[in-house]
């Protein structure tokens, strides 16, 4: 029996100074999931396994994960972090390809390119390279590049309007940041 696909893939991106782009992502994911689609996100510059959502995946049929980078926050890429972005995107280049996935997340690509750490240049090749049925999702940065801006068919900028980080020093909490 073959499964369901969609009649036609399209390019979202996420990206801003506000929270909720791997969230929005996710939720799709979730949602695609939900109608028998096959999902896979793919994490750039996340290497820490403790994420909530590492563990939610898990248990979702249909929905898989993989991490590139290191656990540390990153200021200047060294060789290991571009060694583990161009594997990453190599990674994602396969499984976009293989056509066998309906979703495709490259979760904080955005922040990736703005780092340096994947070139745009390869990254408009993989998009490029996005078969007919297949929906491509693309988050992080606080700006997404205007090569991606340009080609995506859905674009939305989160805005910080108020964070409690800022307004009440409250840092990154359990289950609901990470």
């Amino acid at each position: 029996m073959s499964r369901r696909r969609l009649k036609q893939g399209l390019i979202q991106a996420y990206f801003g100074r506000g929270k909720g782009k791997t969230t929005a992502a996710l939720g799709q994911g979730f949602r695609a999931t939900g109608h028998g689609f096959k999902v896979y996100m793919i994490q750039f510059m996340k290497g820490n396994t403790k994420y909530g959502e590492i563990e939610a995946i898990k248990n979702t049929p249909n929905f898989e994960v993989k991490q590139f980078g290191t656990t540390e926050l990153i200021e200047i890429p060294g060789k290991i972090d571009l060694e583990e972005g161009k594997k990453a995107l190599e990674f994602a280049d396969k499984i976009i390809t293989s056509d066998e996935y309906d979703l495709v997340i490259l979760d904080e690509i955005g922040v990736a390119i703005e780092m340096h750490v994947v070139r745009i240049e390869d990254v408009m090749e993989v998009i490029d390279n996005k078969p007919e049925k297949v929906e491509l999702i693309l988050t992080g940065g606080r700006s997404m590049h205007a090569k991606i801006k340009q080609r995506a068919d859905l674009v939305t900028e989160m805005r910080m309007i108020k964070h409690y980080f800022s307004s009440q020093g409250i840092t990154a909490r359990f289950g609901i940041e990470y």
